[in-house]
């Protein structure tokens, strides 16, 4: 619920929305209707205009007039262009963070890494996820630059969209934990330039996987320019 979230109201209903499309409670083409949603977050109807005003400019929703606000398709523009963006940024991030990550903080970096193996173990793709989202996140941390991850986060919702879309089957979780371990290890090494060259590996895997989940979920994805 809002109440129990950090943050402006808008903004902790944006993230709610932001997650529930995300992970695919809201599939393409879903209507969103501001009356039902503040009814059920207990919230006035401003709030909610708001934080449709925001996922439409993240690419999430689309209004039509006379008609309402619905769940768009991935766009797969979007989704190169996140990647590009975030590519460039985090391998900045990732080399910066090599020069100056405390022992506190590659401890930290490991202990997520173990919990993904755990939820590897276990199968457990969505808390797979929520780690490797913690774990890029620690690295900005390390970077000295938590702001980093901010932006980050507002380019990436239709990458993080197709990354719930199988992911699993289509880019094995181990193979995702080894490019994780290869950035910890430079990390903790540090060596800036196996950092950025382990991160920019890593960041292009959605690359090699994405027309695989495309083909396997043609009715999530609008076309190539969208």
């Amino acid at each position: 619920m809002p109440g129990d979230m950090p943050g402006p109201v808008n903004q902790r209903i944006y993230r709610i929305l932001r997650e529930a499309i995300v992970k695919g409670t809201f599939p393409p083409g879903s209507p969103l209707s501001e009356k039902d949603i503040s009814e059920r977050l207990g919230v006035s109807r401003q709030p909610v205009r708001e934080a449709f005003i925001k996922l439409g400019e993240a690419g999430l929703v689309q209004v039509l007039p006379q008609r309402g606000t619905f769940v768009m398709k991935i766009s797969p523009r979007r989704v190169e262009d996140g990647r590009f963006i975030r590519e460039a940024v985090e391998v900045a991030v990732a080399a910066r963070a090599a020069q100056r990550v405390t022992q506190p903080q590659l401890h930290a970096i490991a202990g997520l890494l173990d919990g993904q193996r755990r939820a590897a173990r276990a199968n457990d793709t969505a808390s797979f996820l929520d780690l490797d989202d913690a774990f890029h996140q620690a690295i900005a941390a390390a970077a000295d630059c938590p702001a980093v991850w901010q932006t980050i986060e507002n380019i990436k919702a239709n990458m993080d969209r197709v990354r719930y879309l199988s992911l699993a089957e289509v880019s094995p979780l181990d193979r995702l934990i080894e490019q994780h371990d290869a950035i910890y290890s430079a990390l903790r090494d540090g060596d800036a330039p196996a950092a950025q060259a382990a991160m920019a590996a890593h960041l292009r895997e959605l690359t090699i996987s994405f027309e695989p989940i495309r083909a396997r979920n043609p009715d999530w994805f609008g076309a190539g320019d969208d």
